[in-house]
């Protein structure tokens, strides 16, 4: 007779306050979040992904992260309708119960495995961290469920969109003409002389940027051989940049912002590659850098990937464009045929022309958002290179970090000077354009 009342109460009551409760600090553990950049980073490092197209992995795959986890927090909004081209996205059932940060993990990971190559990497990494996932949380089933069906149906939304930003379109668009009788423009460089990587990049839809060219830069100095120009200058620059008295601790810049994710090496008739994380997939890992010093709960993480992403993405836009309208000459073409043949920088010359710089525009443009998120004066240890056996270097602020990125590729011997300064000054006013036109907050009343 009391079993029967205990069950009757627990039907008037309701099915749901009869059920196991679980641990919803551990379902809703961030960490998950990190862990998923993580394996998406190393997907793309092992698909061999141009920066450019990585950036486009980045932006679609955080967009739906935060999208569908954003409902953990009431403060948060959509970026569709700030975003011209996103429509209304998919929302949650009333009334049903979710783990939103499941939710958004699941959005991330869908994204990220329909713009990549390798499935199965990332299907093992998923199975893997969902099993954990339920075993610390004791999740119902119900729950699980209901959480990854609703990222699955945000992903899913965010991939119809990146099939109409001319991407497919850019693949089939003819290959860049080398302008070999003019010595300004750019030439392939050694030691692999490489087609021109991504020149219609600019072609690639932006989510905020009005157009390409809103932020081209001032040309480059004029180009110039005779000693003396303003030009050959600058060109010394380059050529005498590891002469200073702290050449180690350049050198050690130059190498920890490399961050090229092919770079091939000859041994007589033997050619063999190394491949590291691309200059995107290392301010992405500054990203979970900071959201794990800062504590920060799932949606706070989100948004950190959302603007590092957004100004990675719009930041290559940008840049490309303007490397492709100037088409200038890199300083490893101009020594070895005005100064010195033998030279060779210190680190290879990326496959494309030289003004602005792509690592002075992307990483103000990164810091820019990163900045937003946690402050000016944000103190932080870079390990991203350990893995790839470099050192640990630290910073005071995004920005600092973003300055010693952009000035590395003078001590690499890659970038004229210009091209840096310059392409600074573009990265911050790309981040600062991403600022103005994206909020994740709503404006209290």
């Amino acid at each position: 007779m009391k079993h029967t009342f205990a069950v009757l109460i627990c039907l008037t009551v309701g099915f749901f306050s009869c059920q196991k409760e679980y641990d919803r600090e551990a379902a809703e553990n961030p960490e998950y979040l990190h862990q998923s950049v993580r394996a998406l980073n190393e997907i793309i490092i092992h698909d061999i992904f141009s920066p450019p197209v990585a950036s486009r992995i980045y932006a679609y795959s955080s967009l739906a992260g935060y999208e569908a986890g954003k409902f953990a927090d009431s403060t948060t909004q959509s970026l569709a309708g700030q975003v011209k081209w996103l429509a209304q996205l998919p929302k949650p059932e009333a009334g049903q119960d979710y783990c939103f940060p499941l939710a958004g993990v699941h959005a991330f990971l869908t994204v990220g495995r329909a713009l990549t190559f390798s499935e199965d990497l990332m299907d093992e990494f998923r199975e893997g961290m969902y099993k954990e996932w339920k075993q610390k949380s004791g999740m119902p089933r119900d729950v699980f469920e209901r959480s990854v069906a609703f990222g699955t149906a945000v992903g899913m939304a965010v991939v119809e969109q990146t099939k109409t930003d001319n991407y497919k379109e850019t693949r089939t668009f003819p290959k860049f003409t080398v302008d070999e009788s003019n010595p300004e423009r750019w030439q392939p460089t050694p030691p692999d002389y490489k087609d021109a990587a991504e020149p219609h990049w600019s072609k690639i839809r932006p989510f905020v940027l009005d157009s390409a060219g809103q932020f081209l830069p001032p040309p480059p100095p004029k180009f110039d051989t005779s000693k003396g120009s303003l030009f050959y200058q600058k060109v010394e620059e380059v050529l005498h940049a590891l002469e200073a008295s702290n050449r180690a601790e350049r050198e050690e810049i130059a190498y920890f912002w490399d961050d090229n994710p092919f770079v091939s090496h000859h041994a007589g008739h033997v050619m063999f590659a190394d491949k590291k994380v691309t200059p995107g997939g290392h301010w992405m890992n500054i990203a979970m850098l900071a959201s794990r010093m800062n504590k920060a709960d799932y949606v706070k993480s989100s948004e950190a990937y959302l603007y590092t992403a957004l100004g990675l993405f719009e930041g290559f836009i940008s840049c490309w464009h303007a490397k492709y309208t100037f088409n200038l000459v890199r300083p490893e073409t101009y020594i070895n045929k005005y100064i010195d043949q033998d030279w060779r920088p210190f680190l290879q010359t990326p496959a494309f022309p030289e003004h602005t710089s792509g690592h002075s525009v992307i990483s103000r443009a990164a810091a820019e958002g990163l900045t937003s998120i946690f402050g000016d004066n944000f103190a932080f240890t870079d390990t991203t290179n350990v893995a790839y056996g470099r050192t640990v270097r630290k910073f005071p602020s995004f920005i600092k970090a973003a300055d010693e990125a952009s000035i590395s590729r003078l001590y690499g011997g890659i970038h004229y000077l210009p091209a840096l300064d310059l392409g600074s000054t573009q990265g911050k006013k790309v981040g600062g354009w991403i600022q103005e036109k994206i909020r994740t907050r709503r404006k209290e009343d």
